[in-house]
């Protein structure tokens, strides 16, 4: 791809998963990065979430590919820490050109009028507040920039075009992110800034291989094993594999950043293997 030499990525949710693969990517084109994660365990998520020795491990790996990567512990959550890691950006690069709001949740599963408090504001606080969050502190800094081809790309989901029953926050919270990114390219437009989603489906990560996010794929066995949860997942799928691995999203993450989608914008891109059209 072209058109990364010289630009700058601010990536959320970096610390592992599909956020260190995007970064990782980014910096194999010739970004160099801000990588920012929570760097602790939030409550009620039934798997690991990011480290700062993870987030630490992410910038290695970036400057291993002979990129720089700077690395901040901060909650999308948190308006003025999403502040200062575009601050950051600006003062260790000088500018900011690429933003990636790729932090996100999920929980285990249940019927949506079931669902208490803290499990729906937990999951659209991150999801989708956070990436409101992210945007909203670097748009200023990528009017700023002199350079080209400006983008923004806001980690949605397949489950927001075509929402599975049980986690009803987490569709509806992804599906606010579609409609956030179509305004906000409409928007910023004019200013040459384009505006994008990815919208995975299932990916071989933390967040889906564990047993509660497995017991909503396979809610008939009580410990579906990965056997059952692989033969479940891929038969939700056009192209016969269970799920994706981390680089088919961070691909389709780089292409949209790239000059040769220049003239992509506010678009939702189903990364999926045909969960869509099945």
């Amino acid at each position: 791809m072209s058109g990364f030499e010289g630009k700058v990525a601010l990536i959320t949710g970096a610390a592992h998963g599909q956020g260190r693969s995007h970064a990782v990517r980014l910096a194999q084109e010739g970004a160099d990065v801000v990588i920012v994660d929570v760097c602790a365990q939030l409550p009620r998520v039934p798997y690991p979430t990011g480290t700062r020795a993870e987030l630490d491990e992410t910038a290695k790996l970036v400057e291993a590919t002979g990129r720089r990567a700077v690395a901040m512990a901060a909650d999308v959550r948190d308006p003025s820490a999403m502040a200062e890691a575009v601050a950051l950006a600006e003062e260790e690069f000088g500018h900011l050109e690429i933003v990636v709001a790729n932090a996100g949740i999920n929980l285990s599963g249940q019927p949506t009028h079931e669902l208490d408090d803290e499990a729906w504001s937990l999951v659209v606080d991150i999801n989708l507040t956070g990436v409101f969050n992210t945007v909203r502190a670097a748009v200023p800094a990528l009017l700023r920039s002199q350079m080209a081809n400006k983008s923004i790309i806001m980690t949605s989901s397949a489950a927001a075009l075509r929402p599975p029953i049980g986690i009803g926050q987490y569709n509806a919270a992804k599906l606010g992110v579609v409609g956030l990114m179509k305004t906000m390219a409409a928007e910023l437009g004019p200013s040459g800034i384009r505006v994008n989603s990815v919208n995975p489906a299932a990916v071989g990560t933390d967040m889906i291989m564990n047993e509660a996010i497995m017991k909503n794929f396979v809610p008939e066995s009580p410990a579906p094993t990965m056997e059952e949860f692989a033969e479940r997942a891929q038969s939700m799928n056009a192209l016969p594999i269970p799920w994706l691995e981390v680089v088919d999203v961070s691909n389709a993450v780089v292409w949209l950043a790239s000059d040769e989608a220049r003239y992509i914008t506010g678009v939702a891109l189903p990364v999926d293997p045909g969960v869509l059209v099945k």
